[in-house]
């Protein structure tokens, strides 16, 4: 077995999660065309060179985005993380080169492609557990400032959740976000604010979490750098690494 294809127990948590198809020609096995599509996620090759064993390319390609479309990867997502401890949360973003291979696309705006200081870009933003582990995600143009996605990935607070974020965050709008949910900001304030909220530096020291995950995140070749024309392929690749590292730790400490 490829250290890239799911595990017993990997499969066992994923399998029952998997649209179900009674009726009609059955399709290929689910297990081994989602072990074609993890090999590319974590490889980053292209797909006309995946191996044999994982059966014809087309067939693991048509499923990731047929599946796509259909939010198969969205629920998934959501199912691995729905038992998260929400008590503390960290928001960061961190950017992506595009590879000239995706920098062809035809709409640059709504395919999440940007010019900054290091050339075309995306920015993948995620918001992570105490453990470090993804709880929601987003993509933006690489130029684009991380406040703006916030509204998005910070709508599930809960009333006694503390959330840790960077200077980029600091502005009375986010922190007024967070507050509403009844949770509690915990942001160092800019260099030139009047007023200085309350702000611990001992919890902020767990934020390295956040980092972690990145690292982590960026060692599927595929998210590392950014070969899919589509914003929505390549978040939907980003969910997968996501995923993975959600399974690796249930299998841990089953």
């Amino acid at each position: 077995m490829s250290q890239y294809e799911l595990t017993d127990f990997e499969w066992c948590m994923v399998e029952p999660l998997l649209p179900n198809k009674p009726r009609g020609v059955p399709r290929v096995d689910d297990r081994r065309v989602l072990n074609g599509i993890f090999w590319v996620l974590r490889s980053g090759a292209p797909w006309r060179d995946l191996p044999e064993r994982y059966g014809p390319r087309t067939t693991c390609y048509n499923r990731f985005t047929r599946w796509r479309k259909a939010g198969v990867w969205d629920r998934l997502m959501n199912a691995v993380t729905a038992a998260h401890s929400g008590e503390i949360q960290m928001i960061d973003s961190t950017s992506i080169r595009v590879h000239q291979q995706a920098a062809t696309a035809r709409n640059r705006a709504d395919n999440c492609l940007g010019r900054s200081r290091g050339g075309l870009t995306t920015k993948i933003h995620a918001v992570v557990n105490a453990q470090g582990l993804p709880i929601r995600l987003g993509l933006t143009a690489g130029q684009t400032h991380d406040g703006q996605i916030v509204d998005c990935l910070l709508d599930h607070l809960g009333p006694r959740t503390i959330v840790l974020a960077d200077k980029a965050y600091d502005a009375n709008r986010i922190r007024s976000l967070i507050q509403e949910h009844g949770a509690t900001p915990n942001i160092p304030a800019k260099s030139n604010r009047k007023w200085k909220p309350h702000f611990s530096k001992r919890l902020y020291r767990e934020r390295n979490l956040i980092e972690r995950f990145f690292c982590k995140l960026k060692h599927f070749r595929r998210v590392a750098t950014r070969y899919d024309k589509l914003a929505s392929n390549f978040l939907a690749f980003v969910q997968l690494a996501s995923m993975r590292l959600w399974l690796r730790v249930y299998e841990s400490t089953s």
